[in-house]
């Protein structure tokens, strides 16, 4: 089907954006460099894909860092680990085809060749392809799988969530309105605030920085908490915990707040909160459910489709603005899933 291909340069170079420093906390520009290099040829088994968006994603915090996580860092002197949206240039690889969209691990890079397992899904729903960077990434499948496997919201329940207007947040709460949740959003921004109601669904939303938390929350909650989708953890995860219903669920999502976890800091005691309101308290990954991918972006897009779902990209100019994403993203600049458009 035709498809919303930006006017894209074709170098003869393959640019990318190196990581030549293991930031302290988050990574700054100057952690990365811009350098060239040949357009790989693909082996046996590969194909050779050119990015059309590139993701910037909380998660490259930890892949860049010498931080504790679930992956091996990016080596130093290597391309940024990145998703991105790309269309396969030449395949030497059984199940696609020159012309074919892929979302995957590409990195921040105009060209990369990949054996189909850097592939996290083939993209043939009827979306916009920024969408597809969006909606069908990381950010609405983990927004979309944690929610309905471990948060499990049912009609009537109370369901809070953090950065509620961010890439992830923004998912969370249509989808939980969809599923007969009343949708309480957490941001430190006014304007975000706004956003939350009139273009995510929520029932209301309060402004951490300026408002008494856990005096809003219990007003807005006056029943508990039934689930809480975390994405900051720190002090607004201690808040929120006291606020919870018994027998309440806790999905743990990302923990943006913290700004280092070398050493690692201490807060509050929280386990007489887990045992006396009987909490479930589960942190989601979304590499570990892959094998649900596919058929989440088969309901995202239905409901897209349905006009249940909106998104919105936040959309940069240019593989050299590629250095500063993350730390945008952690000072809360972007207004929707951040991608890099290369031209």
């Amino acid at each position: 089907m035709p498809r919303d291909i930006p006017a894209l340069s074709h170098p003869s170079r393959n640019r990318q954006v190196l990581l030549t420093s293991r930031p302290a906390g988050v990574p700054q520009p100057g952690d990365f460099a811009l350098a060239e290099s040949d357009i790989p040829r693909p082996d046996p088994g590969q194909m050779l894909v050119r990015n059309i968006y590139l993701s910037a994603d909380p998660a490259q915090r930890g892949w860049a860092s010498a931080e504790a996580n679930y992956s091996a860092p990016v080596p130093l002197g290597g391309p940024m680990r990145a998703l991105a949206v790309a269309q396969v240039v030449e395949s030497r690889a059984e199940g696609f085809e020159r012309g074919d969209f892929v979302y995957g691990f590409f990195g921040w890079q105009d060209y990369a060749s990949v054996a189909p397992d850097a592939v996290l899904h083939r993209i043939v729903e009827d979306v916009p392809l920024d969408a597809a960077g969006s909606l069908l990434g990381i950010n609405g499948v983990t927004a979309y799988l944690a929610l309905t496997k471990l948060g499990r919201p049912t009609v009537g329940d109370t369901l809070v969530v953090s950065t509620a207007a961010g890439s992830v947040g923004s998912f969370v709460g249509q989808i939980g309105a969809s599923l007969g949740a009343r949708t309480i959003g957490l941001t430190g921004d006014d304007d975000k605030v706004r956003r939350c109601i009139d273009s995510y669904g929520y029932a209301a939303a309060i402004n951490y920085k300026t408002a008494d938390l856990a005096a809003e929350l219990k007003a807005s909650a006056p029943g508990g908490v039934n689930v809480y989708y975390d994405n900051t953890g720190g002090t607004i995860l201690d808040t929120v915990l006291r606020q919870m219903a018994v027998a309440g669920r806790v999905v743990q999502c990302g923990t943006a707040s913290v700004a280092s976890w070398m050493p690692t800091p201490t807060g509050p005691r929280n386990e007489r909160e887990i045992l006396t309101r009987r909490l479930v308290w589960s942190g989601f990954v979304i590499f570990d459910h892959m094998a649900d991918y596919d058929a989440a972006c088969t309901d995202l897009a239905a409901m897209w489709r349905a006009g249940t779902i909106t998104y919105h990209s936040d959309i940069s100019y240019g593989i050299d603005t590629a250095p500063g994403a993350i730390a945008a993203l952690y000072s809360g600049a972007n207004t929707g899933k951040k991608l890099i458009q290369i031209t």
